[in-house]
């Protein structure tokens, strides 16, 4: 597997770090899906800008990236019958994204695949494009957040119990959102935040634009992010809540910010790769 391009400080190595096991729903809150777009707007190409603007007009990415969350109500069939697995993919322990076996109903993966054929065909329409687009914003910031890599066991920690600095939640929340809103930052404020740690170094070591590394990276990740709790994930009834408060976000807020940092440089890749010799 290909090893994490790092943005913040060196002793942040994921295999140096260690707890337990996960599986889907939202990623990223509305915050940390724009920061990431954010971060991505300020370093794509001038062609790949181009298209973006004559695709979403004055839109912008920060605020498409949020759409696909925004629509979960609509009672479109595509929202309510199509794009729900679109969030995340399924990677059982012991597997590598190269051997993930796609649901008939499609995946993170097969719909990057798609919306990237809408994106290079001349033929689909603007309306088409900017769906496309917007999901494709989405899915990348989804796929570096780690319970987005699931093994299956609990919905992505959704179905996992915890109270965070007391108040009842799950993992999936804390990564979601709560370790983000603890920083009180805007989203134009918390991007310029992280992409003050970029180097040119950085950039160059991150331009990765292969969703597999991206999904790899998140599943490692995945399995250390729980809380020790006596039983092994899927093998036992949680009895009660994980505590976490300060020593957890202390240990784990820097690798949610890596990994935001990362989602960003990223997605800059993917959509310059995407819209390279698009007519």
């Amino acid at each position: 597997m290909k090893a994490a391009a790092k943005f913040t400080l060196p002793a942040l190595s994921l295999s140096a770090l260690s707890l337990a096991g996960a599986s889907p729903a939202y990623a990223w809150g509305p915050i940390g899906h724009r920061v990431s777009a954010e971060i991505a707007q300020r370093n794509i190409g001038g062609e790949t800008r181009a298209h973006v603007e004559r695709i979403l007009g004055s839109e912008g990415l920060p605020e498409a990236s949020t759409v696909p969350d925004e629509q979960r109500a609509n009672p479109d069939p595509f929202w309510q019958e199509t794009a729900s697995p679109f969030h995340y993919v399924t990677l059982p322990p012991g597997m590598v994204a190269e051997e993930i076996e796609h649901p008939a109903e499609g995946d993170a993966l097969t719909a990057l695949e798609g919306f990237a054929a809408t994106l290079r065909d001349p033929a689909a329409s603007r309306e088409a494009k900017a769906r496309a687009l917007r999901f494709t914003v989405h899915i990348v910031s989804d796929l570096h957040m780690p319970l987005h890599a699931g093994n299956g066991a609990d919905q992505g920690g959704n179905d996992f119990k915890v109270l965070w600095f007391d108040e009842p939640t799950n993992l999936h929340w804390v990564w979601d959102e709560g370790m983000i809103l603890r920083q009180q930052l805007s989203y134009s404020e918390y991007a310029e935040r992280l992409e003050a740690r970029l180097t040119p170094d950085g950039v160059i070591a991150g331009w990765d634009a292969d969703p597999l590394h991206w999904i790899d990276e998140s599943a490692e990740l995945r399995d250390q992010i729980y809380p020790e709790t006596g039983a092994e994930l899927g093998e036992g009834t949680q009895e009660a809540p994980a505590i976490l408060s300060f020593e957890y976000h202390w240990r784990w807020t820097p690798i949610m910010e890596e990994r935001l940092l990362q989602s960003g440089v990223r997605l800059a890749a993917y959509l310059d790769r995407v819209f390279a010799g698009t007519p």
